[in-house]
């Protein structure tokens, strides 16, 4: 007989979150035309650095793929999302990939150590900008929640 599915959900409040989940589904386009590597190492071949390029778009959109998946079906009905072992580690990767898209083109004005610490007013920010650093934030907790889960096996 097969052990139960080890997996947390989460019940998020859908008029908090559905902005933020907007911030995350408009970056998307722009995570897709972002260069996967910023500057290529001097010293590598030119094949190698286009093959692996694309193997880390490959992989960067399909755990996008598994991030944007996770905030349909039963989220958009209820606020659920679902973490077990098949999107937990996707997920993680995705939400770095997003933060980072976050960081450099709609937080590049915020330090990290701010971004890191949250330690902003909030209010004091433009709409857009106050949206990005919430998605920024909202998305870190959740990495974490995540990787606490996998680390005690409560995933797996």
């Amino acid at each position: 007989m097969k052990p139960p599915e080890r997996r947390v959900e989460v019940i998020l409040s859908l008029a908090v979150v559905n902005p933020l989940v907007d911030v995350i589904r408009g970056l998307v386009t722009e995570l897709r035309e972002a260069p996967p590597l910023p500057h290529a190492a001097p010293e590598s071949e030119p094949d190698f650095n286009a093959i692996w390029a694309d193997e880390l778009v490959t992989g960067r959109d399909r755990d996008v793929g598994v991030l944007l998946a996770i905030f349909d079906g039963d989220f958009s009905l209820e606020g659920r999302v679902c973490f077990d072992s098949e999107n937990a580690e996707p997920f993680i990767r995705a939400c770095s990939a997003v933060r980072l898209c976050l960081r450099d083109r709609r937080l590049a004005a915020v330090t990290d150590e701010v971004l890191e610490s949250g330690d902003m007013d909030a209010a004091k920010l433009d709409v857009r900008t106050q949206k990005a650093f919430l998605c920024y934030l909202f998305l870190a907790t959740l990495q974490e929640l995540v990787i606490q889960r996998i680390e005690d096996g409560t995933i797996g």
